[in-house]
């Protein structure tokens, strides 16, 4: 990402591109890697207050700059979904691609393109079950794909808990009581660690290797204030963020030094929604809100982050309260937005 005047600016708008649902989107998940299929596709979930929802598999062709939708590729969704994620890595041998979705089940789809034997299509591939004792499920708040494991997602729900699945084998590897109350979000770190935030107010990391235990790395000052979503810096693990509820704050943790946070960013003029690290470095994040805005960030990320006050070096105004944003993997110049039934990717 290319150096810019400290003040914000905004992103001319020939770098904004625009797909139009039929459907409110709230989940939005980018294709992990080019490979994967010959232009990047974006899985949109569409935000209805009714048992039938949809999918939509979209492309995104970077040479004329639109997007192309496919009615082969979308398929029904009981619930809204809360989150969809491409596999994090291009499988070998195959031609498409898997998308995961939670609802009140996990659910493991697999896209098709153009390319396979039945051409375009998506086809369920699991349903995935983290309940012992009943058919039923609690609803699941969100989930997250282990990119050094793949084999592991890791969800999060109402009911207190988060549930690590083998998903190559269709089972349960364990389930934790994480919190207090429900967790509402979960991001992997290593291999065998994963954090979450909570509805009782703090974050909590997680080690495999010892279930029995868990380290509140934050509570916010208000312990009945919720945190919403979490991101933890794939390119340095030191340093995670979070959403209070209805709150313009953004919280930077430490896991170094747990409890106070490094730094606190106040300039969305609204609640914040979503939250995303840049892929590609350790001092880039995104954030968006209600306020209709999408704003970069480049923070000096040092052992002890300066708490001075911090501005965004980049500002892009969608005219509508943002609800989701996504950091594309496997093109870092590329940023996802979703607000109403609109999806604009931005280039950055």
């Amino acid at each position: 990402m290319e150096s810019s005047p400290q003040e914000s600016h905004l992103i001319p708008n020939p770098n904004a591109f625009t797909y139009h649902s039929p459907h409110p989107v709230y989940a939005m998940a980018i294709s992990t890697s080019p490979s994967s299929f010959s232009s990047p596709r974006l899985a949109l979930g569409s935000f209805i207050e009714d048992f039938s929802n949809r999918v939509d598999v979209v492309t995104f062709d970077d040479e004329a700059l639109a997007f192309r939708s496919d009615p082969a590729l979308s398929f029904e969704h009981p619930y809204p979904p809360t989150k969809l994620m491409f596999h994090p890595r291009p499988l070998p041998n195959q031609t498409g691609a898997l998308l995961a979705s939670s609802g009140e089940y996990l659910r493991l789809w697999q896209v098709n393109d153009a390319s396979s034997a039945s051409g375009p299509s998506i086809e369920l591939r699991t349903v995935l079950n983290n309940s012992k004792s009943s058919e039923f499920c609690a609803p699941l708040t969100s989930f997250d794909w282990n990119d050094a494991e793949p084999r592991r997602i890791g969800t999060s729900s109402i009911d207190t808990t988060c549930t690590v699945w083998d998903v190559e084998r269709g089972v349960v590897e364990t389930q934790l009581i994480a919190h207090d109350k429900e967790v509402y979000d979960i991001a992997w770190g290593q291999a065998g660690v994963f954090a979450s935030v909570s509805a009782d107010g703090s974050v909590r990391i997680f080690d495999l290797r010892d279930k029995e235990h868990s380290t509140i790395v934050y509570e916010s000052n208000n312990p009945d204030t919720p945190l919403l979503r979490l991101a933890w810096n794939k390119m340095d693990l030191s340093y995670m963020a979070t959403l209070l509820m209805d709150s313009n704050r953004i919280v930077i943790l430490d896991i170094r030094s747990p409890a106070t946070p490094v730094a606190e960013l106040q300039r969305h003029q609204a609640s914040v929604n979503a939250l995303a690290w840049a892929p590609h470095s350790s001092q880039h994040l995104c954030s968006a809100g209600d306020d209709g805005q999408a704003l970069i960030w480049d923070l000096p990320m040092k052992p002890t982050m300066s708490q001075e006050d911090i501005d965004p070096r980049l500002a892009y105004t969608a005219g509508a309260e943002i609800n989701q944003l996504q950091w594309s993997p496997a093109q870092p110049d590329w940023i996802g937005i979703a607000f109403a039934n609109k999806v604009q990717v931005l280039r950055v």
